[in-house]
């Protein structure tokens, strides 16, 4: 590929992005077109900025990554992502993948490791770092489909709100909101809200 690759950076930590940006600032096929520490700021960006390649970290303080990369897909779906992250945990992994991302790099990654990332994602391939591939050869759990009204349900209950007040925000009943909370259970394998909120809040679900 003989094109000029146009790279965005998304990561809050400083020492993280001035080391990326060490590495791609010279590469002759690469063009850094900007850095961010704020995932909105990002996003204002894309709308009048054309960009192949978007380094996407996960935690981050007013968006995580996973939703970032849903909104940069659905908005510019050429566009893509690869998520930059000292985050093994599988079902992180499995969800920025299925957020549309091409690739989830450890943040230990190679200088030359991450230049062939970049590429090869503009060659259409899926790029995982050897460690996220042995992470996800032995990840053996799904990541739980929600839908809306119970990603709603969930958010409130992480509020602190209470049946039926939830019932009276959503403007359905305290029996539906009940069926939604029985069925969040059951879908993330736990017995109790304390324990749901928990792991929905690890899985970025929250």
């Amino acid at each position: 590929m003989n094109t000029m690759i146009s790279v965005m950076i998304i990561d809050d930590h400083p020492l993280v992005l001035n080391g990326f940006e060490f590495i791609l600032r010279d590469h002759p096929q690469i063009k850094l077109l900007d850095s961010f520490d704020k995932a909105t700021a990002a996003l204002q960006f894309l709308q009048s900025n054309r960009v192949d390649v978007v380094l996407v970290d996960i935690n981050m303080p007013d968006m995580n990554g996973i939703d970032a990369t849903v909104a940069i897909k659905k908005m510019y779906p050429n566009t893509q992502v690869i998520a930059i992250s000292n985050v093994s945990e599988g079902s992180i992994v499995q969800r920025m993948l299925d957020a549309g991302a091409s690739g989830y790099l450890l943040k230990n990654v190679s200088a030359s490791e991450l230049i062939c990332a970049i590429q090869d994602v503009m060659e259409g391939a899926s790029i995982l770092s050897a460690d996220v591939e042995s992470i996800m050869k032995g990840f053996d759990s799904t990541v739980p489909k929600i839908t809306q009204r119970e990603q709603e349900v969930l958010q409130f209950m992480a509020n602190g709100k209470t049946t039926p007040q939830i019932a009276e925000l959503m403007f359905i009943s305290p029996l539906t909101v009940e069926s939604h909370r029985r069925n969040l259970l059951q879908k993330f394998n736990v017995s109790n809200s304390a324990s749901l909120i928990h792991k929905a809040t690890e899985m970025k679900f929250i």
